[in-house]
């Protein structure tokens, strides 16, 4: 019986190793606060792709508009909308002549398109800097001039910041705190704001780069095919031997990325491995923390009614350590999780439902990942993408 013992003893310390580890990787030492609006403001163009947003489109734009940054005009990219997003920007454009809603073409061959929108959009643009928005992202009144002061302080050529993240739902309250902790696991922040490191990514939800930056690196058409276009294009910035920084912007932004489980399987499954799969390191990062996943929503409920049956059974001393071991791993990671849950405006009760957050993270990760290497393809805003 001594095995089971050691084992336990094996799990409970790599396990609280493994929490320790992937709690404390979300270091966004560069936080973007309020600021005064520039008294020398260059123009700034604010470019944001949409295809079927017509439940986020006014809010957004409406919110890009109320800035108080003194110089700066709005390009909507309509990327072939099936439903009233159109007229829904004609409407606002009609209102604030600032607003330009321009009609995207149909999707190219070899191009993604998201990076196809963009494209489009960012041709149309005038601005000495260039500011990619989401259209589920709404902007508070001072954030293009407090990113601005922000992006010159830390003389960034790219400048991107992570947003507050809007959860009302149960599944989204469940799944995303998990996700973005492997995000941050994958993605430390300050290896991406090192520049001696290679380490790359930005938030396509606000970007922030110089024009001439973003000419030099060939724009998206250096990434017209990838489907995560945002990590994409960061690594083109970065390892050009331009300045990249990531910022806390939750002060700044907030986004509803999903509503719902399937917006969530759906949208996931297409960024987890194909954000990944280039480095082979990632990958077997992000394999890794599948396993880990399945590991604690199927393993660890069940570890300390093995400690209480194996002590009725008469296992004694052993058996009620391994008791112990499982519920102080079960308590740090609770603990941790409630952290998390804090920070992310949502209850800390949430931080219960881990087993089954992990359970569908690691579902999601498995999925995409075999979408991919099957050459299944991903599914996204209705169109179909199949890896190279």
């Amino acid at each position: 019986m001594l095995i089971y013992l050691i084992i336990s003893t094996i799990f409970f310390i790599v396990g609280l190793f493994i929490v320790h580890w992937l709690h404390n990787q979300y270091h966004l030492d560069i936080v973007v606060e309020p600021v005064s609006p520039p008294i020398h403001a260059p123009l700034l163009s604010v470019c944001i792709p949409t295809r079927n947003e017509e439940r986020n489109i006014r809010a957004c734009a409406e919110a890009v508009l109320a800035q108080d940054y003194p110089n700066f005009e709005v390009i909507v990219l309509d990327d072939c909308s099936t439903d009233s997003t159109p007229a829904i920007l004609a409407e606002v454009a009609s209102q604030d002549s600032r607003l330009r809603p321009i009609s995207g073409s149909d999707l190219p061959k070899g191009w993604a398109g998201k990076p196809h929108a963009l494209f489009q959009a960012s041709a149309a643009a005038h601005g000495e800097w260039l500011c990619f928005i989401d259209a589920d992202t709404f902007i508070s009144p001072p954030t293009l001039s407090s990113c601005y002061d922000k992006a010159l302080e830390t003389q960034a050529d790219m400048f991107t910041i992570m947003t507050f993240q809007i959860m009302d739902s149960f599944w989204e309250k469940v799944v995303m705190p998990l996700v973005m902790t492997g995000l941050s696991a994958g993605f430390s922040p300050r290896k991406v704001n090192d520049p001696q490191r290679k380490d790359a990514i930005a938030n396509g939800q606000f970007i922030l780069v110089k024009r001439v930056v973003y000419d030099a690196i060939g724009g998206h058409e250096s990434v017209k095919g990838s489907i995560v276009e945002d990590k994409a294009i960061a690594e083109q910035v970065k390892w050009n031997g331009y300045r990249l920084i990531v910022a806390d912007g939750m002060q700044m932004a907030r986004t509803r990325m999903y509503t719902s489980l399937t917006e969530m399987w759906e949208g996931w499954t297409k960024n987890i491995y194909l954000g990944l799969r280039d480095q082979p390191s990632l990958t077997a990062l992000g394999i890794f923390g599948a396993w880990l996943a399945l590991i604690v929503s199927l393993f660890m409920p069940v570890w300390p009614a093995l400690g209480v049956h194996w002590y009725l059974k008469g296992g004694g001393w052993m058996a009620l350590t391994v008791l112990v071991q499982s519920l102080l791993l079960w308590t740090y990671l609770i603990y941790a999780r409630s952290f998390i849950a804090n920070k992310m405006g949502i209850s800390p009760w949430y931080s219960l439902t881990t087993p089954l957050g992990a359970a569908v993270f690691g579902a999601m990760m498995f999925t995409s990942t075999w979408n991919v290497l099957s050459r299944k393809g991903v599914t996204w805003k209705g169109r179909v993408y199949v890896s190279g």
